[in-house]
């Protein structure tokens, strides 16, 4: 595969990427840290958390993992499903689905447009698999920026919930149509 948009490739993920997610998703965290967000995915990095490089590594071979790469360096990735996770307390939608488990870039590259080129390529691959739903489920808190994003991106909200752990965890899911 070889999609290009604003310079920005997009190539099939796999296992070799792991340390590559694993550095955006720790300077994400550390990116929202240092904006007062400690509460969508905390202060401990996520390649230090319990489970988290094991997580990464399911995401890149149970699932279909996408790198989005600039002169050949990674700057984000995405990763689909078939449908939500079995831990999240949203059912699977009543008809064939994709679903966005993982969308997370660089933040070295912000304002690039990185995840925007994810989401629309997520869009072409849930529309050539035949499938018209495209549905995501992402943090709803602070001032709903994320919510937000996705909105831009052609989702609309859906259903919103609340997710436990060490605190409540306000989500929301959101759908596009990509027929």
């Amino acid at each position: 595969m070889n999609d290009t948009t604003h310079g920005i490739r997009i190539r099939p993920g796999g296992l070799a990427d792991s340390p590559a997610v694993l550095h955006m998703l720790d300077s994400a965290v550390g990116w929202m840290n240092e904006r007062g967000n400690t509460e969508q995915w905390g202060t401990t990095p996520y390649s230090q958390k319990p489970g988290g490089v094991a997580r990464v590594e399911r995401y890149l071979t149970e699932n279909v993992p996408y790198i989005a790469e600039l002169d050949g360096t990674p700057v984000g990735a995405l990763v689909l499903d078939s449908g939500p996770s079995a831990q999240m307390p949203i059912a699977p939608a009543e008809e064939p689905e994709r679903y966005v488990r993982l969308l997370v870039s660089d933040r070295r590259h912000a304002g690039l447009g990185v995840g925007a080129v994810l989401l629309a390529h997520a869009a072409e691959e849930t529309r050539r698999a035949g499938v018209e739903l495209l549905r995501v489920d992402c943090w709803a808190g602070g001032r709903g920026e994320l919510v937000a994003f996705y909105e831009r991106n052609g989702f609309i909200p859906t259903e919103r919930f609340v997710s436990g752990g060490s605190g409540p965890w306000p989500g929301q899911v959101l759908a596009r149509r990509v027929a």
